[in-house]
């Protein structure tokens, strides 16, 4: 087992901090198993860390559910869904249907596809548990993208339709968990509807 914070190289010879391995760990985990299913020893050892090292780190499991999170929005939100789709798309209107293309891609590559975090962490811990909070403020990130690209789009009430967009999008999403590979297109079939109320 490693020192207390000793640093490690990943496969590509990168310096990994302890804290770095944890929370690698912790996501990978909790992303792809849930967060009442991973317990700490489980951490410690996947992250070969020091018991006193996670602690150093992250003093509850709390705290590092938290920071798992904060990547996910990081990596997911921004990386993948708001990032994907701008690019995907020459206009506001044409980004928000591209994020549907983004969906399908990720759908079809079953080793990435993970589903919403945001979700199911609300779901499990509750919406009054600090971690259920956090991904309620992080869904609120989301549909705070969709409504200024609206916005931008000159739709009309362009928080409605954020709502009810975001309603396609993690519906969606769970279609796919049940193994329907084909709910992002069918959802950008009613986003299309969707927008056209809205002009």
């Amino acid at each position: 087992m490693a020192d207390d914070d000793s640093p490690t190289l990943d496969p590509n010879g990168r310096t990994v901090s302890a804290r770095e391995r944890i929370l690698q760990v912790a996501y990978q985990l909790f992303t792809r198993r849930g967060i009442r299913d991973v317990g700490i020893d489980e951490l410690i050892a996947r992250a070969k860390v020091a018991k006193a090292s996670f602690y150093r780190h992250f003093p509850s499991k709390n705290d590092l559910i938290l920071e798992v999170l904060q990547r996910r929005e990081q990596l997911w939100t921004h990386g993948l869904v708001e990032k994907q789709s701008r690019e995907r798309g020459a206009t506001p209107e044409e980004q928000l249907l591209a994020i549907f293309d983004v969906f399908d891609d990720w759908f079809h590559h079953h080793e990435a596809f993970d589903g919403c975090s945001f979700i199911n962490v609300l779901l499990e811990m509750g919406s009054s548990h600090p971690a259920g909070k956090a991904s309620i403020r992080y869904l609120e990130n989301i549909r705070a993208i969709l409504q200024d690209r609206a916005q931008q789009a000159g739709l009309r009430d362009a928080e409605n339709f954020a709502r009810s967009f975001h309603v396609l999008m993690k519906g969606s999403i769970v279609s796919a968990t049940e193994g329907d590979l084909l709910a992002a297109q069918r959802a950008k079939t009613m986003a299309r509807s969707l927008i056209d109320s809205h002009r």
